[in-house]
């Protein structure tokens, strides 16, 4: 993927078992037949779920995870994936009024992790709330076989410099330096929670199998 990609979840997965391939959205349109029978894990990207004029593709993007809830296959939605997840559920997605979260932040008992979003969602209908932040509902389940997550547990520090390049403008209206970005509290501390996670959801993908 050219800026975007699964980092440290993709390490723990294939530690897990579980190979996967890049799809791009805008291929959704010829390729969503071939998904239907695959575990599904949405990546983030700069535009807004709601957004469908000026990103059209992002209709099919919706429709197949529609059809993934429906067919009661494993959904993964990270960051814009959690928001395109909530509104093939029938949830609103929106810009948060309380403004862009991009950098760091801690969850209290929990664990820091990476944020870059502004839009938020409600809640889908029997949806679980499974981690707020101080703004924003952070991760929701979805049944059984669904995820969403508005942070970033599988970013690599050392690869948010070409995030930086390539959404250099939100950067700039948010009067935000890239020294904000970079500055990982703790790298280990980071990595561990991050393979953690991907051991999660690889055994999740398991379990989800058959």
């Amino acid at each position: 993927m050219e800026i975007e990609d699964l980092g440290y979840l993709g390490q723990a997965l294939e530690r897990g078992g579980i190979s996967f391939r890049y799809v791009e959205a805008e291929a959704l349109s010829g390729e969503g037949p071939q998904l239907t029978a695959d575990p599904l894990i949405v990546l983030g990207g700069p535009m807004g779920a709601y957004d469908l004029e000026n990103h059209p593709y992002l209709t099919g993007e919706i429709e197949l995870i529609r059809q993934r809830l429906h067919e009661r296959r494993p959904v993964l939605g990270i960051c814009l994936g959690a928001q395109l997840l909530a509104a093939a559920a029938g949830a609103r997605v929106y810009p948060g009024a309380p403004g862009v979260e991009i950098g760091w932040a801690g969850f209290p008992r929990r664990f820091t992790t990476f944020h870059w979003h502004g839009d938020t969602f409600d809640l889908p209908n029997g949806a679980a709330v499974l981690a707020r932040s101080d703004r924003y509902i952070q991760a929701f389940r979805l049944g059984a076989h669904a995820y969403g997550v508005q942070f970033h547990p599988e970013v690599v520090p050392g690869q948010l410099e070409r995030w930086i390049r390539a959404y250099r403008l939100e950067l700039e209206r948010e009067q935000l330096a890239a020294s904000d970005v970079l500055a990982v509290p703790d790298e280990r501390e980071h990595r561990e929670l991050a393979f953690r996670f991907g051991d999660n959801i690889a055994r999740w993908l398991h379990s989800q199998r058959g």
